[in-house]
């Protein structure tokens, strides 16, 4: 039996291209989420909420930068 976690690594998800969007220096928008992924605007910021924040635990920070709201996850602190 194959797990989960082994059948997610073969081919990206949607969840994996918006996790690596968030990962890069620039960041991401909305737009650029919801144009990736095909979810509308409001399943997105459930995403950044309850996957990102939540149970990933990770640090997802926002800015607004040339009038546009860019979201970013960035390094988690180390203790």
């Amino acid at each position: 039996m194959v797990s989960a976690a082994a059948g997610a690594n073969k081919r990206p998800n949607k969840q994996t291209k918006l996790l690596d969007l968030l990962r890069h220096p620039a960041g991401a928008t909305i737009a650029a989420l919801v144009e990736v992924s095909g979810w509308q605007q409001h399943s997105v910021h459930g995403f950044l909420a309850g996957v990102v924040r939540k149970k990933l635990g990770l640090e997802l920070v926002s800015a607004v930068e040339a009038d546009q709201r860019i979201y970013r996850i960035v390094a988690a602190k180390q203790a």
